[in-house]
């Protein structure tokens, strides 16, 4: 069910569920369970392609194309150089509000 108004709770558990089918074939050095504090470059050694492809599972967990990833992805015109866990969990919520 995909609600017009997202918890942060069913937010974190859907972004844990993307995060967790894109890695588990991965070879990686990061055993910990994901959580609100996982980096996904740091911890979870995403490439820039890595994070396309998070966003193209996003668009398609919520069925929206209209998504401002900019918000996600830039800050000050500059892209960040992490995103955590807990920063997708919030731009998801800011931006599922019975719009």
């Amino acid at each position: 069910m995909l609600e017009s108004h997202l918890t942060k709770e069913s937010a974190l558990q859907d972004v844990v569920k993307i995060l967790e089918d894109m890695t588990m074939d991965w070879d990686m050095d990061f055993d910990d369970s994901i959580g609100l504090n996982t980096k996904l470059i740091y911890d979870l050694e995403f490439e820039s392609i890595d994070v396309v492809q998070f966003i193209v599972a996003i668009e398609e967990r919520y069925k929206r194309r209209d998504f401002p990833f900019e918000k996600l992805l830039m800050e000050d015109g500059r892209y960040v150089d992490e995103i955590k866990v807990e920063d997708a969990v919030n731009f998801l919520v800011q931006n599922i509000k019975g719009d």
